[in-house]
């Protein structure tokens, strides 16, 4: 079974995407190691300098001068509750920067949508979610995009867009493909799909 060429190329992106997470997780795998490391040596000079004191003779003190009154008793501290066990989550990665490409501009719609259901409580309104996914928007005409709208913020002193709906809506006009069922079906219908002979 063949998939289409969107499909594929979709499945592409995201894979590509998948792959630069892996390796920001291994950089930061790598970051926390080398911390890690920093402390441990810490740790272990701090633990040196501490068995150094342990071993050294103690010096003589006078004794303690007993009390003619007896201490004042101090009610029963309550006994803790068991820690409650909270359910924790994985962290999640943060999507890569958006290459404006219309190809890719599903994908990474994509992968944000799913990472704001993931991390909802992260985001208070949709102006965060929002102004998160800008955030992806460095270079070439996503970044033009993203610019024009925090300009036309400055002299407006509005922000243009305002709900993630919104916002969808113009991303796919912007940065998906202007007809992709157009362009699947001239590539199925083209000579550049068969193999031929």
């Amino acid at each position: 079974m063949s998939l289409s060429a969107d499909t594929s190329l979709a499945v592409t992106d995201v894979l590509g995407y998948l792959q630069h997470y892996l390796q920001e997780l291994t950089e930061c795998q790598n970051a926390s190691e080398h911390t890690i490391n920093a402390i441990l040596t810490g740790l272990t000079a701090q633990l040196q300098q501490l068995t150094q004191l342990i071993t050294a003779p103690a010096p003589t003190v006078a004794p303690p001068s007993i009390p003619t009154s007896p201490p004042p008793v101090s009610p029963p501290s309550p006994v803790p509750s068991a820690p409650s066990k909270q359910q924790t989550r994985p962290k999640l990665p943060s999507p890569p920067d958006f290459s404006s490409k219309r190809s890719s501009g599903r994908a990474f719609l994509n992968f944000c949508m799913l990472y704001l259901r993931l991390a909802l409580e992260q985001f208070t309104c949709d102006k965060e979610k929002i102004f998160w996914t800008l955030a992806f928007f460095k270079n070439r005409r996503a970044a033009k995009w993203s610019e024009n709208l925090f300009y036309q913020e400055a002299d407006t002193g509005i922000f243009s867009i305002r709900s993630w709906t919104d916002f969808e809506q113009q991303f796919r006009s912007q940065f998906f493909l202007v007809n992709a069922e157009a362009d699947a079906i001239n590539t199925l219908e083209g000579s550049s799909y068969y193999q031929g002979n």
